[in-house]
């Protein structure tokens, strides 16, 4: 994992996904292995035609090589529609047992004309500042 960033971009059928992560020391409690992170994501619709988030697919590794798997519907409750040129920002979270991890995946995109396609997630890091590789 040290290779990782706490930022990661990717952009696929024109849809870009831009990440930025965060310790969330005043949410944690390393005392009792509770280490919150927080990461804000960018979705920029830089294709030509109309595209709707319909759901998410995440992979969360923490430090021990332990793995979640969180799919639903939506993001923060939307299903943002985006126009070409528009983009959607929302920010959510993760708590790990760990001071570090990574976070990786995909969102499930519908353009109007009925195509979907997953929009690639690149993976990033969760880390708590100044841990140990």
């Amino acid at each position: 994992m040290s290779r990782l960033a706490t930022t990661s971009s990717a952009e696929t059928n024109g849809v870009l996904v831009e990440v930025q992560s965060r310790y969330a020391e005043e949410e944690s409690l390393p005392m009792t292995r509770r280490f919150v992170f927080e990461y804000t994501i960018t979705i920029t619709n830089n294709s030509s035609e109309v595209v709707q988030l319909q759901s998410r697919h995440w992979i969360i590794t923490d430090g021990l090589g332990d793995v979640e798997e969180v799919k639903g519907p939506g993001v923060v409750g939307e299903q943002p529609v985006l126009s070409p040129g528009e983009g959607f920002r929302y920010s959510s979270g993760a708590v790990l047992q760990t001071e570090r991890g990574m976070m990786h995946g995909t969102y499930q995109m519908h353009r109007a004309d009925g195509a979907q396609f997953d929009a690639t997630v690149a993976p990033f890091l969760l880390e708590r500042p100044h841990s140990l590789n």
